[in-house]
């Protein structure tokens, strides 16, 4: 498995200390790290987290990586961002055992880690742990073993959605189960709030066809 590192510029005094422990865990699998910076709060070439995201996205559908690691000060950001882009599942990790349950349960293809919150004396033996537990096994495996399959189940089902939404709403509108659409909207209080705010008539009418 190829896998990519970016970080962004907020944090990109520790791209030498998380290439470390990438490498050192990952190549005990067999696996091989690039990194794609930003390598230091020097660099000229500035990435945000959200850059990042459309990095993750490229690299990944392009299958250029298998996998991507990122992250940004606290990881939420970058999990956000990577998610907003087609192609990539990300995770937010923070332990190992966050980890090692995102690889067997969720079966994703890239992590978003905290970099500066919590990223104390010792970051980068939890860094190693993380690693260690992260690729410890195939992903998708499951956890407890014997929920396997529904865990695998719903991971098709994520897929499948994702494959959807990532497209313009209306269209995903159009495109997805109706009766799971009408389940979702018709009630009052959506009725009410939705359809007198909404600044999308396209949409709105759309939505009014199916609540008719």
């Amino acid at each position: 498995m190829k896998i990519a590192l970016i970080n962004e510029n907020s944090q990109a005094a520790k791209n030498s200390i998380i290439y470390t422990s990438l490498v050192q865990e990952a190549e005990k699998k067999g696996h091989t790290v690039d990194n794609y910076g930003m390598y230091s709060n020097e660099q000229e070439h500035q990435l945000t987290y959200v850059q990042n995201g459309l990095i993750a996205s490229i690299l990944l559908t392009t299958k250029a990586a298998d996998f991507v690691v990122t992250g940004c000060g606290t990881g939420q950001g970058a999990m956000l961002a990577c998610n907003s882009f087609p192609n990539v599942l990300c995770g937010h990790i923070v332990t190992p055992l966050d980890a090692f349950l995102f690889g067997q349960v969720n079966d994703g293809n890239c992590v978003a880690m905290p970099f500066a919150q919590g990223f104390g004396w010792g970051a980068e033996v939890n860094l190693n742990y993380t690693f260690e537990k992260l690729f410890s096994e195939p992903f998708g495996g499951g956890y407890p073993k014997d929920r396997v399959i529904p865990e695998q189940r719903n991971k098709k089902i994520l897929d499948s959605v994702k494959a959807v939404t990532h497209q313009p709403l209306i269209k995903i509108l159009k495109e997805i189960d109706q009766d799971f659409l009408k389940s979702a909207i018709n009630y009052p209080e959506f009725k009410d709030m939705f359809f007198k705010n909404s600044q999308d008539q396209e949409i709105s009418n759309y939505l009014k066809s199916i609540l008719d």
